[in-house]
């Protein structure tokens, strides 16, 4: 076994309306930045595990992402590849 860490990116999905992404655009406008489009905010977590390979971490953060770290719902995930804990 070895230590892996998976970083995990939690979104809202594109259909779901995300006001704190507006208010952050709004804001950029007010402070000049005429340029910015669109925002749209998420989470961020580095999920430490244990696990015979990269395949073996990968999966394992897939499941518990689907479960506890994103709203299925609402919400969309994506995964780094693992990366050995140095």
């Amino acid at each position: 076994m070895a230590l892996f860490t998976v970083r995990v990116f939690v979104t809202l999905k594109p259909s779901v309306f995300d006001p704190q992404g507006r208010t952050i655009v709004e804001s950029l406008h007010g402070m000049g930045y005429p340029a910015v489009a669109d925002v749209r905010q998420g989470k961020y977590f580095e999920v430490q595990v244990d696990a015979a390979d990269t395949a073996g971490a990968e999966t394992l953060v897939r499941e518990v992402s689907g479960k506890l770290l994103a709203n299925p719902v609402i919400e969309s995930f994506r995964i780094e590849a693992p990366a050995p804990v140095a």
